[in-house]
């Protein structure tokens, strides 16, 4: 917990600091007394520890711990190969909707002048990661665009989640280890 504590201090740099405590299961409480600082740490997400992710929700005294849902990370999602007349924010946002939920309401997208636009999104960590999206142009041709995600903490690369690893993974565990893979044509 101090390495922890020691970590996030000096990444948050909080005006009034914080306190925290460890409740079990991998769970921990961050308690601060300034709500713009705890704002400030949510429009940053993601955050990591040792290359593991850190889901954060906000928490209200009242609700058993055990109710929480830990799922969703907000993420900057690249999207790739998008034809300059495309690149919008109403396209972007278009795109990305298949990802997660776009996060308008904080300036969700921003064009970095390559040829990707960027998009923040929310994130539901229990499904895998989507890699791309193929997009139909009004001529009929399809084109696939592809995204990263940036500051992409370890993932499990059997099934694409991020909220467990390799060895944990129930795809892992069914095939005892041997790969399984499908192919389609």
């Amino acid at each position: 917990m101090e390495a922890v504590a020691r970590t996030f201090r000096q990444l948050w740099r909080s005006t009034t600091g914080f306190k925290i405590r460890n409740l079990d299961d991998h769970i921990v409480l961050f308690v601060f007394k300034n709500q713009g600082d705890i704002d400030q740490i949510l429009r940053s997400e993601p955050w990591c520890f040792v290359k593991h992710l850190m889901v954060f929700q906000k928490y209200d005294n009242d609700i058993p711990i055990s109710e929480l849902k830990f799922q969703w990370v907000s993420f900057w999602v690249q999207v790739h190969d998008i034809s300059i007349r495309f690149m919008t924010r109403e396209v972007a946002e278009n795109i990305c909707d298949i990802v997660g939920t776009v996060c308008r309401s904080i300036g969700g997208v921003d064009k970095d002048g390559g040829s990707f636009m960027r998009v923040k999104v929310n994130l539901d960590i229990s499904l895998p990661l989507c890699r791309g999206r193929l997009v139909s142009l009004k001529n009929g041709e399809k084109i696939w665009l592809s995204f990263k995600y940036e500051r992409l903490p370890n993932l499990c690369y059997w099934c694409g989640r991020l909220n467990h690893s390799d060895k944990d993974c129930p795809l892992w565990i069914q095939s005892k280890g041997s790969v399984i893979a499908c192919l389609e044509v």
